[in-house]
């Protein structure tokens, strides 16, 4: 509940039109809803402009069925991660706006109407491989209204695939680079545009690749200046980061 909806509540109390148990039900939800099993946060957009994101990955059908129950009943846009397709079909009956993004493995609800960004963010990805980390960026910066143009398979070993989409690159606020293998491609594109590039390794890649590992180190370790990393796959991390500069 914002401060206009709870300024709402005490006038509506005060001139009768609301009971005090009615408003109590409300303001017993106002910091967090308590599920036991999780405490959904309902001040967290107040606080930084963005709600809530649940993370999938280790919750059951029916938690995330309970969690999401929960959440419809606010305004703000869900988004959830890591999950995976058995399960989105156990909740997709809680909403006739409910997505499944298949190959993001992400579940979003639009409650708000979309209001892009006139800026762009850029994702660009090094391979094939590295899409479905790729489009949970993309999918997340999405869901919170940010225009994405997405450049896919453009990674150094074929460096002309990059520089033929290197004009429409640069047009973008900030650049989303998704590599696996050796982790080369943030540090090449670092070097050729004026915006701030977020890396992002990924699992991508053969033995020694360490199962993204090597993309990491390589990534934290580049020469190109204006270059943030984030965590091995995490997709949703630098969409969300990449969202929150684009709205600078």
């Amino acid at each position: 509940m914002d401060k206009k909806k709870l300024k709402k509540l005490l006038e509506d109390v005060q001139e009768g039109s609301t009971d005090i148990d009615r408003a109590m039900e409300h303001l017993d939800d106002l910091t967090y809803k308590n599920l036991d099993f999780a405490k959904i946060d309902n001040h967290r957009e107040i606080r930084t402009g963005y709600p809530e994101v649940i993370f999938g990955q280790g919750k059951t059908p029916e938690q995330l069925r309970e969690i999401i129950s929960f959440m419809i009943s606010k305004e703000s846009n869900i988004l959830a991660t890591r999950v995976d397709p058995e399960v989105s079909g156990y909740v997709s009956d809680l909403s006739p706006d409910i997505q499944y993004h298949k190959l993001a493995r992400c579940l979003t609800i639009r409650k708000k109407p979309a209001e892009k960004t006139a800026e762009s963010i850029a994702v660009v990805t090094a391979g094939t491989g590295d899409l479905p980390v790729a489009e949970e960026a993309c999918v997340t910066a999405e869901i919170f209204d940010n225009r994405v143009e997405r450049f896919f398979d453009v990674g150094v070993a074929g460096v002309h695939r990059l520089y033929d989409n290197l004009d429409d690159i640069r047009k973008c606020r900030v650049v989303v680079v998704v590599a696996g293998m050796e982790g080369a491609l943030p540090s090449l594109v670092g070097g050729l545009v004026d915006k701030p590039v977020i890396a992002v390794p990924t699992s991508i890649g053969y033995g020694a690749n360490f199962s993204g590992l090597s993309a990491l180190l390589g990534m934290l370790t580049s020469c190109a200046a204006g270059v943030s990393v984030v965590n091995i796959d995490n997709g949703f991390g630098a969409g969300y980061l990449a969202g929150m500069i684009n709205k600078l």
